[in-house]
């Protein structure tokens, strides 16, 4: 637990809201590449993690220590861009049902440089699993989170994140078998070499 971050949370809750400015400082890489990860836009990502802090601050009187102040935050960034997602989702279907003839969407430069740097295959299944699972994924691989802590974050429990985790990996290697056979796998170095 950083002691100085729950020192600065003491010091907000009593009323010296200056304090926020360096709990912002602290986190806000953190979080704005956590949901740059789970929204795939990074413009996205940005007005969530200013969405995110205003909450938090907002709510700040609520915490209590008994969790770590980044799983606290980490948890309420997961909810803001999982009803983000849902939102798109449905967006998503009522422009489709309106164009349903041709294709109005485009991938974003984060989507483009994903495919660059994960390989077309890998890109595109991890466009088939659910936002849960995709946050799953990011909290353990990308951000190091231990399964307490995402459970922490999930509001499951360790033993279900653990399974969630396993399933969520095998789901994941059987939607890539047949893209690796239709597709060339080309990483972002390989590609690099061969533009050299």
């Amino acid at each position: 637990m950083n002691e100085e971050i729950e020192y600065r949370i003491k010091q907000v809750q009593a009323g010296e809201i200056q304090d926020y400015a360096y709990i912002v400082k602290e986190y806000q890489r953190q979080i704005f590449v956590y949901c740059w990860r789970l929204l795939g836009s990074e413009q996205e990502a940005e007005e969530a993690v200013q969405d995110i802090f205003v909450n938090a601050f907002e709510r700040i009187s609520r915490y209590k220590p008994t969790v770590g102040f980044s799983s606290w935050l980490y948890k309420m960034a997961y909810h803001h861009c999982l009803n983000l997602i849902r939102r798109k989702n449905l967006q998503r279907k009522f422009k489709l049902s309106l164009f349903t003839s041709t294709n109005m969407t485009s991938d974003s430069a984060a989507q483009v440089m994903e495919r660059q740097l994960f390989s077309e295959p890998l890109s595109r299944a991890l466009d088939q699993l659910s936002a849960e699972e995709r946050n799953l994924l990011v909290l353990r691989i990308f951000e190091e989170r231990t399964f307490g802590e995402i459970g922490e974050i999930m509001n499951k429990s360790e033993e279900a994140i653990k399974k969630k985790y396993g399933r969520t990996k095998t789901k994941l290697k059987k939607i890539m078998e047949p893209l690796k056979e239709d597709h060339k796998c080309v990483s972002y170095k390989t590609e690099l070499k061969n533009k050299a």
